[in-house]
């Protein structure tokens, strides 16, 4: 009896919006599960405040909150500089957008690379790994990921020019590196500054401004 009332009341604990597996341990290859509702930490991090577990979505890549890319067809209006763009912000807007308030569900797996548990994450059947992919906000960063579909919606948003694919925008592991100020009220000529030193081009308008004509006025 005493049993029973102890199971009872694990169970009401837990939340009727809650479902968690046992977490894999470093390097276990077998995924477990975790699902509820979460709140969007930044275009690729998922919070579950009630088990206080932080899940990145797997194979993905997103601006970092504080990253600034440009946009290559329009100038800042005080000093005619490139007109910059919140990548990182837009990123994690489209997927708080994309999560909402409905129950997320993630399998878990151990990243080998490091501690951080990662997973595919899905709401309303939705992959939002694969989301985040096909408006642009997300970059693969595996030449493996778990779901093939995921090279489909990179190739279709670079083609598309949606999301950063439309900006000059820098490596996020590159800006990682060294972006020294990584506060929310980071100034966008500071990432400008790093593009002028960037040694990876990952967005289209590099190429576009290679093959411009060094003069426009003839």
């Amino acid at each position: 009896f005493a049993f029973s009332v102890f199971a009872a009341v694990s169970s009401v604990g837990r939340g009727v919006d809650l479902a968690f597996d046992q977490p894999a341990k470093h390097g276990d290859a077998h995924s477990t599960r975790i699902q509820g509702r979460v709140a969007v930490i930044d275009g690729r991090t998922l919070w579950f405040a009630r088990r206080g577990v932080s899940v990145r979505l797997a194979d993905i890549d997103s601006c970092e909150l504080p990253q600034w890319s440009f946009d290559p067809k329009a100038t800042a209006p005080k000093d005619r500089t490139l007109a910059p763009v919140p990548c990182g912000a837009l990123a994690k807007a489209w997927l708080k957008r994309t999560v909402g308030s409905a129950a997320v569900t993630c399998q878990l797996t151990a990243d080998i690379y490091s501690d951080a548990t990662v997973g595919v994450c899905q709401v309303k059947g939705q992959d939002l790994g694969f989301e985040m992919l096909r408006v642009g906000w997300a970059r693969l960063i595996t030449p493996f990921p778990g779901n093939s579909r995921y090279f489909e919606a990179q190739r279709y948003a670079v083609a598309a020019r949606y999301g950063m694919w439309a900006t000059y925008v820098l490596d996020m592991a590159e800006w990682r590196r060294k972006a020294i100020d990584r506060t929310i009220g980071r100034p966008p000529l500071a990432d400008l500054n790093l593009l002028g030193e960037r040694q990876s081009e990952i967005s289209p308008p590099f190429s576009d401004a290679r093959r411009q004509p060094p003069r426009r006025d003839r």
